[in-house]
């Protein structure tokens, strides 16, 4: 089958199987390699991205049903730098150890902090470890995760950025 992906603002028809799945697609077709397969079962989300701007699994999702869809990756999110305010405050505040779930936890976290800016409130560590309630670390005790968040989310409530 044919589908067109507008993968990190590049839009491309490519040719797959229906059974397909995202995570192989963008991995093997895109060369994104931030794109993580941890459990295979949706369990661990290392395989975050997104897709028409909202946190999915794409080790669960073929890629057929992306079809017309855009998806972002943790590529895209602050470039080859890795300038966003989140991955930013993973690095000041020891978020990560072996590195490879961090773009899970960015991709799925991402959205929870742009959310918690817009509403102008720093939730509590409760509501932050909820929200990464489905991405599994095998390295840390999420204490660094947790602080990189509130930072990420204070940092930009100081500045009054919205972005």
């Amino acid at each position: 089958m044919n589908v067109t992906l507008t993968v990190n603002g590049t839009q491309r028809t490519i040719t797959v199987e229906s059974r397909r799945l995202l995570a192989d697609v963008l991995r093997q077709e895109f060369n994104l390699s931030g794109v993580h397969i941890g459990c295979a079962h949706g369990a661990c989300g290392c395989c975050t991205v997104h897709v028409d701007g909202a946190p999915k699994l794409s080790c669960l999702t073929f890629a057929g049903q992306c079809d017309g869809k855009s998806i972002s990756t943790v590529e895209v999110l602050g470039g080859v730098e890795a300038e966003h305010p989140l991955q930013a405050a993973f690095r000041s505040e020891h978020g990560l150890q072996c590195g490879y779930c961090t773009p899970g936890f960015v991709m799925t976290l991402a959205p929870f902090v742009d959310d918690r800016v817009a509403e102008g409130r720093m939730p509590d560590d409760l509501e932050i470890r909820e929200a990464m309630s489905g991405n599994i670390c095998r390295c840390t005790g999420y204490h660094g995760i947790v602080a990189a968040v509130r930072k990420a989310i204070g940092d930009r409530l100081a500045k009054g950025t919205q972005a």
